[in-house]
């Protein structure tokens, strides 16, 4: 049963204010751990190692916290599939896209799609009202998400093998969000993203041996990414989205993606000199403006 929150309370401000912004900054330090790790392993042999240690350590907290676990194999295949779309369709999509060559501009692009898609679809499928305001926001975030990563576009933009993938990640984000906001709003987050990470795993172990080499160089680059994605990423990023869909509209939720790409660009400017132009810079405030439209309420 959920607790009612009362808005006077003064931990609701402080969550409403900080989750996002710390969302949005974990979630775009996944192209930087990408960048790292992808040259030393294999895209599903990473994920599948990833899944793995966080599973296990997900598994030690909630058994040490006696978190509760779903009272019914249904909700559990709920949770199992939730997490199978937002883990191994999304990153498997973003990772194989990647190492296949794809320029990580053209991938971002793709992807940040999903907020559209996501409120073409979250209204006859959750009965959200996504008003003309909200509508303006999208499209503003769409505009300025492709003018930053337009200078990173290639004429070259990959085959179609990489395509294909990107545009798997965009529909196992966009649906993920919209399936977990439908059947698994009141999972425990401890438990539930155990199960989650688990059956992404277990999918990735029987498949991956057919699919790749499954060789790793253990070098501290890809060390540090592994212990970053897993720690970063896969608990405390993966934590604050499924608490912000169980708290928000999954239109307004899936907004926040606009701002990745500029974020992870900023990031890629101060740690790798990457330039950022005047289109870009012009692209970060118009995205922002289009969250903010999104994200105000009425």
């Amino acid at each position: 049963m959920k607790r009612p929150v009362s808005p006077n309370s003064p931990a609701t401000p402080d969550w409403g204010k900080a989750a996002p912004a710390l969302f949005v900054l974990l979630w775009s330090t996944g192209f930087i751990g990408g960048k790292l790790g992808l040259p030393h392993a294999e895209p599903l042999t990473f994920l599948l190692w990833r899944m793995a240690l966080v599973a296990v350590a997900l598994l030690a907290l909630s058994v040490w916290q006696k978190a509760p676990w779903p009272d019914s194999w249904g909700s559990v295949g709920h949770i199992a599939v939730a997490g199978l779309l937002v883990h191994g369709v999304y990153l498997g999509g973003v990772f194989g896209a990647l190492k296949q060559g794809l320029p990580a501009g053209t991938v971002a692009l793709i992807v940040g799609l999903q907020p559209l898609l996501t409120a073409l679809v979250a209204g006859p499928l959750l009965g959200e009202r996504i008003t003309g305001r909200q509508w303006l926001g999208l499209a503003l975030g769409l505009a300025g998400v492709t003018a930053v990563v337009w200078e990173k576009l290639s004429l070259n933009i990959g085959g179609p093998l990489g395509i294909g993938l990107s545009a798997a990640a965009l529909l196992g984000i966009s649906i993920g969000t919209l399936y977990q906001k439908r059947f698994c709003a009141d999972m425990d987050l401890r438990t539930g993203t155990t199960i989650q990470y688990a059956a992404t795993g277990t999918v990735l172990a029987i498949a991956t041996p057919f699919l790749e080499t499954m060789q790793i160089d253990w070098s501290v680059e890809f060390i540090f990414a592994l212990v970053w994605l897993c720690l970063v990423l896969s608990v405390g990023a993966i934590f604050l989205l499924f608490a912000l869909i169980r708290r928000g509209a999954a239109s307004r939720v899936a907004s926040l993606f606009y701002l990745v790409p500029p974020v992870t660009a900023l990031m890629a400017w101060v740690l790798f000199g990457e330039r950022l132009g005047p289109l870009a810079l012009g692209g970060m405030a118009v995205t922002a403006v289009g969250v903010a439209l999104v994200l105000r309420r009425a």
